[in-house]
C-alpha cells in the first residue's frame, strides 16, 4: 500500500497539533470556555434549577460561572456598605438634632422665666438673664453643630442614595403616612430654617419658638428617613442570603468538578466575611428594625421557620415509623424458631435507632446543614472514640458473638465467672444475672464469652443425683429392693 506525500504531511501536523495541545485535541484547550456565565442571567433562579443548570458544565465553564456569581455577591455587599454608611451618617445627625432641640427647648423655659419672674427682686432678674444668655448660647451652639454635621454628611453621601431609598420604601409606606419625597422636603425645609436663625433672632420669643419647631420638624424627617434606611438594609441583607446561597451551589460544584482549591477556599472566605448581620445592641431602633426585619423576611426568619417545621415533622415522623417498624421487626423476629429473645430485642432495637438516626440526618438537611462534614466529623470521632474505648469495644464484639452462638437466652439459669443465676436481659456491653437470692449482677460481656459457660437449662433433660439416708436398725436390703423398684418402673 502506497501512501502520498501530502497524506504523510497531514498526519505530521496532526500530530503535532495534539503533542502542543498536551493531549487533548485540536479543541482540547480548557480556557477554551464560554466567556460569559449562562447562570448568572437570573440572579433570583431557584436552587433547584440552579442545580440542574450546573450539571452538564464543564471545570472551566463552573469556573466562571462562580466568579460572576462572585461578583453579584460582591456588588450586592457593597451597596449594603454604602447604605449602612448612610444610616451612620443620619445617625450622627439625629443625635445632633435632637441635642440641639433640647438646647433650644432649655432655652425657652430660661426665656419664660425671665419673661414672669417669681419675685421682683434685681438680682433674680440678673440671674434669670444670665441663665436665659446662657441656654440661647448653647442652643445656637448645638444648632450650628447640627448644621456642621449635616454638611459633613452630604459631602459623604450623594442626596441620590437617599432619594433611591425613599422611592423603594415607598410602596410599604401606609396612606396616612407622608410619602418619600415629602419626608425629603421636609427635611430640607426644617434645615434651611434652622441655618438662617443667627443667635441674635433666638433672643426673641417668636424666632425662637419657630426653631424648636424646625428643630423637632428636622428630627422627625431625619428619624424618618434613617427608618426607611434600616428597612431597605434589611431587605437587601434577605437579597444577599440568596445571592450566598446560589454561589455556594455553584462553588461547591465547582469543587467537585477539580475547582483549583485555592481559589475556591477564597471564596468561601469572602462569603464568610461579608455574611451574617451585625446589630449594634446600644441603638435600640437600629436592633428592633433589624430583628423585626429578619423575622419577616422570606430568607430570614420566614425560613428558618419553615426549615424548623420540617426538621420537627421529619424528626417526628421517623420517630413513629421507628416505633411501627420496631413492633413488627421484633413480632417477626420472637414469631421464628432459629431467633433467640435476645437477638430479638437487640435487632428491634437497632431498627428503632437506626431509623431515628436517619430521621436526624434527614431534618438536619432540611435546616440546611452540609451533611457532607457533618458525616466526616463523625467518622474521625468514631475513631478516636473506638481507640480511647478499646475495652468497651471488646465488650461489644463479644455481645455481638454472644447474640450469633446464642449459648443462652433470657430466663436460663447459667453458672459463668463464677455467677450462678437466671438472665435477666442482655445488652451489648454487658449480661444481667439475677442470683438465687434476688441479687443482680452485671457481667462484662468480655467476661462472659471469655470464660466457661454452663447453661443449666440448655438441654430438657439432665441428671439429678440424689442421697438418701436410713436408720441403723432399718433392712438395707428391702431399702435397696424398693429403690430398685422405682428406678425399674421409670421411664427414664
Amino acid at each position: 500500500m502506497k501512501i502520498s506525500g501530502g497524506l504523510w504531511l497531514q498526519g505530521f501536523v496532526l500530530m503535532s497539533l495534539f503533542f502542543l495541545t498536551g493531549g487533548t485535541g485540536i479543541a482540547g484547550d480548557e480556557n477554551e470556555c464560554a466567556d460569559k456565565a449562562i447562570t448568572t442571567q437570573d440572579p433570583e433562579i431557584p436552587l433547584d434549577e440552579l442545580e440542574i443548570r450546573l450539571k452538564p458544565l464543564t471545570r472551566c465553564e463552573l469556573a466562571e460561572e462562580a466568579k460572576d456569581w462572585m461578583a453579584l455577591l460582591r456588588t450586592k455587599a457593597q451597596e449594603i456598605s454604602d447604605k449602612e454608611l448612610v444610616a451612620k451618617y443620619k445617625k450622627t445627625e439625629v443625635k445632633q438634632v435632637e441635642e440641639a432641640l433640647d438646647a433650644l427647648e432649655e432655652a425657652q423655659e430660661a426665656l419664660e422665666e425671665v419673661a414672669e419672674p417669681d419675685t421682683g427682686e434685681a438680682e433674680t432678674d440678673e440671674s434669670g438673664k444670665e441663665e436665659a444668655d446662657a441656654a440661647l448660647e448653647e442652643a445656637q451652639k448645638q444648632i450650628q453643630e447640627a448644621m456642621e454635621e449635616q454638611d459633613r454628611s452630604e459631602g459623604a453621601v450623594k442626596t441620590e442614595v437617599t432619594e433611591e431609598i425613599l422611592t423603594q420604601t415607598e410602596t410599604d409606606r401606609d396612606e396616612d403616612e407622608p410619602s418619600g419625597e415629602q419626608v425629603l422636603q421636609d427635611e430640607q425645609a426644617a434645615a434651611k430654617q434652622l441655618d438662617q436663625i443667627d443667635a441674635v433672632e433666638l433672643q426673641d420669643q417668636d424666632k425662637l419658638d419657630q426653631a424648636t419647631d424646625a428643630a423637632a420638624q428636622l428630627a422627625d424627617s431625619k428619624a424618618e428617613i434613617r427608618k426607611a434606611l434600616l428597612e431597605h438594609i434589611t431587605e437587601l441583607h434577605a437579597e444577599r442570603t440568596a445571592l450566598i446561597d446560589r454561589a455556594n451551589l455553584v462553588i461547591d460544584a465547582f469543587e467537585v468538578k477539580g475547582g483549583d482549591e485555592g481559589l475556591i477556599e477564597e471564596y468561601r472566605q469572602y462569603i464568610n466575611e461579608v455574611s451574617g448581620i451585625k446589630v449594634d445592641v446600644t441603638d435600640v431602633d437600629a436592633t428592633s428594625t433589624a430583628i423585626m426585619g429578619w423575622l419577616l423576611s422570606k430568607e430570614g426568619g420566614l425560613r428558618w421557620a419553615k426549615n424548623l417545621s420540617i426538621f420537627i415533622v421529619t424528626v417526628l415522623a421517623f420517630y413513629f415509623l421507628s416505633i411501627i417498624l420496631g413492633r413488627a421487626a421484633d413480632r417477626a423476629l420472637k414469631a421464628s424458631r432459629h431467633t433467640s429473645a435476645l437477638l430479638s430485642d437487640f435487632l428491634a432495637k437497632a431498627i428503632r435507632r437506626g431509623i431515628i438516626a436517619i430521621g436526624l440526618i434527614v431534618g438536619l438537611a432540611a435546616l440546611e446543614v452540609n451533611i457532607g462534614p457533618l458525616l466526616a466529623v463523625i467518622g474521625a470521632l468514631g475513631f478516636v472514640v473506638a481507640f480511647a474505648l478499646q475495652n468497651s469495644l471488646g465488650n461489644f464484639a463479644s455481645g455481638i458473638l454472644i447474640l450469633l452462638y446464642r449459648p443462652f437466652d433470657v430466663g436460663d439459669l447459667i453458672e459463668v465467672s463464677g455467677i450462678l443465676g437466671k438472665v435477666s436481659s442482655m445488652n451489648l456491653l454487658s449480661t444481667h444475672i439475677r442470683t438465687p437470692d434476688n441479687k443482680l449482677v452485671i457481667v462484662p460481656n468480655n467476661s462472659v464469652w471469655g470464660d466457661v459457660i454452663t447453661n443449666a437449662t440448655g438441654t430438657n433433660k439432665r441428671r439429678v443425683d440424689m442421697m438418701f439416708g436410713i436408720g441403723y436398725e432399718d433392712d438395707i436390703d428391702k431399702a435397696q429392693q424398693i429403690m430398685e423398684q422405682i428406678l425399674s418402673s421409670h421411664e427414664l
